[in-house]
Parts: C-alpha cells; sequence; structure tokens
C-alpha cells in the first residue's frame, strides 16, 4: 500500500460540503487515496443538480483491499439517509445520519490505523444542541482526549483560541493557566512534528488594551504570570497583547501564531487577512483531524457558488 487514505466525513447532508468536494477533486489530484463517507443517495442526487460527474467506488466500511481504491472514481463508504428531496432545510433530523458518519469514519480510522480526516461542517445548533461546544470537543469525547486546541492555520500565520464556541459572557470563567499551558504545549509540538521548529507565538489579554478598571484583572491573576512561567520554559513566546494591536503589520511579522482568549478575538482578522486560504486543524487527537473553516452555509446550497479553497488547502496539507 502507498500513501494512506484520507478519510473524509460528509457532516451536515444540507450543507454546501459535497459542492466543495465535488470541485477540490475536480481541479485537483491528490496521492493519498480519498475516501468519503456519506449517503450514496444524497451524493449521487447533489451531483446530478450540481451538474458534475464522477463514478464511484462503493468499497463499504469493511474494506480491507486498499489496491481497490480508485482515485479516478469517488471512493464511498456509504450511509443510509431517508430524505425526502436533495435540498432540505437543516434540523435535527439529520442527526442520527451525521452521528452515524462520524461513528464509522472513526471505526475505520481506528481499525486500519489511518492519521488523515477531515469533516465537513455541522450545525452546532440542531447537531450538538449544547452536549459539546463544536466538533473539536465532540472528537476529544469520542476518543477519549481530554487536552484538544483549535488552529487555524495558514502557513502566513495561524490563530488558536483559549476557548471555542463559548459564550462571551463565560469566557472569563474558563480562563486559567493550566489552559494557556495546555494550548502553548499543544500547538509547539504540532510545529515541531510538522515543520521542526518551535513557533513564535503572541498571546493576547481579554480586557481592551490588557487593562481593566478593577483589581485582579485576568491579565495580572493569570495571563502575564501563565507568559512568565511559559518563558523560563524557553518557550518562544510574548505578550500579553491588545487584541486591537496584535494583528497590525508591523507586529504580524514576528509571529507564527496569535493565541487568543476566545473565539471571535482572533478569528474574523484571520478570515479578514486570508479569506478562505486557511484550515481548522484540531490538535491533540490521535490522528490529525481538519476541518474546512467555514460552516453548513445552506443559503447557497445548490447554487453552485461556493468556494472550494479551504477544502483544498486541508487536502494539500494532508496529501504529503
Amino acid at each position: 500500500m502507498g500513501k494512506k487514505p484520507i478519510v473524509i466525513v460528509g457532516g451536515e447532508p444540507n450543507s454546501v460540503f459535497l459542492e466543495i468536494f465535488f470541485k477540490s477533486i475536480k481541479v485537483n489530484s491528490y496521492k493519498s487515496p480519498l475516501i468519503i463517507v456519506v449517503s450514496k443517495r444524497l451524493l449521487q442526487k447533489q451531483m446530478i443538480k450540481l451538474g458534475f460527474s464522477y463514478e464511484i467506488n462503493d468499497i463499504g466500511e469493511k474494506f480491507k483491499n486498499f489496491s481497490k481504491l480508485d482515485n479516478k472514481k469517488i471512493n464511498l463508504i456509504n450511509v443510509d439517509y431517508d430524505f425526502k428531496k436533495c435540498f432540505e432545510d437543516i434540523s435535527s433530523k439529520s442527526n442520527k445520519y451525521i452521528n452515524k458518519t462520524f461513528m464509522i469514519a472513526l471505526k475505520v480510522m481506528q481499525q486500519n490505523n489511518f492519521s488523515k480526516f477531515i469533516n465537513g461542517p455541522i450545525s452546532k445548533k440542531h447537531f450538538l444542541k449544547g452536549k459539546t461546544l463544536g466538533i473539536t470537543e465532540y472528537l476529544a469525547k469520542k476518543t477519549k482526549i481530554n487536552k484538544v486546541a483549535m488552529l487555524i492555520f495558514n502557513k502566513g500565520l495561524s490563530v488558536s483560541p483559549l476557548t471555542t464556541h463559548l459564550a462571551l459572557k463565560d469566557v472569563h470563567k474558563t480562563i486559567s493557566k493550566n489552559r494557556i499551558y495546555t494550548q502553548v504545549n499543544l500547538i509547539n509540538c504540532f510545529y515541531k512534528k510538522e515543520f521542526n521548529k518551535i513557533p513564535r507565538i503572541a498571546i493576547t489579554g481579554l480586557n481592551p488594551h490588557c487593562e481593566s478598571n478593577f483589581q485582579n484583572s485576568e491579565e495580572d491573576e493569570i495571563i502575564i504570570p501563565a507568559i512568565k512561567r511559559l518563558k523560563l520554559r524557553n518557550t518562544n513566546i510574548n505578550g500579553p497583547f491588545p487584541a486591537d494591536t496584535i494583528f497590525t503589520k508591523s507586529l504580524l511579522k514576528d509571529y507564527d501564531v496569535i493565541i487568543g482568549m476566545y473565539h471571535d478575538q482572533v478569528l474574523p482578522p484571520m478570515k479578514a487577512l486570508f479569506n478562505f486560504n486557511a484550515i481548522n486543524i484540531t490538535l491533540g487527537l490521535p490522528f490529525t483531524r481538519i476541518s474546512p473553516d467555514h460552516g453548513p452555509n445552506h443559503s447557497m446550497l445548490g447554487k453552485n457558488l461556493s468556494d472550494p479553497k479551504s477544502l483544498i488547502q486541508a487536502l494539500k496539507f494532508l496529501d504529503k
């Protein structure tokens, strides 16, 4: 067997993911075989609707003969999905189907010692329903991993929110020194493994200008002491920086990664800088998991106008 396959979960059935998948395999060829876990009927109907034409290689979840994988076709593990029409509204009725696609994919990953995993977006409102904050935490729970981190990666600059899809009113309650230590350690391990380097990391404060008009601020009590301790370990790290200045050109050139205290502190400027040329990597799992950096985008469903750049970047990153 050559390169190990990239296992792909289709995610929310009524999202634009299959569209960008079709576009991604049309414009690029990949050395690693691609296996997609999705409803065959759904895939066929969306393919016809969107005007794509690919042969399907239905391999089944218990496949063992890797020579049968064919990247001139779509290597498919079929998961039945009961739908009335091809493009429906996103709702909780697809939850069992989505969970089943993840469970089959994780089983295939474990049984075959695969290490490359991509999933399409899901609806946090309908699929997760407050059970976990996001797919990052969902996969951590399913693989029984306690410490994970989200990294929105681009070779020029990456960002990593200390808290992920957490309500802003709860962010200050979950910031801790240990959480910062864990985040930095996971990022350092990733860059050491992938690029043989210790990344230059900037950490933001939580409050505007890293200041507050009250005593015992998060900067004074948590963030600054954590940074001081990390510096003693020869970690290439600085901060805290005000979030409104760290993304200026004069500072960006000095750092590989910016760790923010919450999701919308670092992701909006990242997307403004790189648009879809970034990928969401979960650090800490027993395999490399990547998600294109966008949501289901139901409003674009069936219009054949979605940008595949993020999925292309994800596939390229794993196709090594």
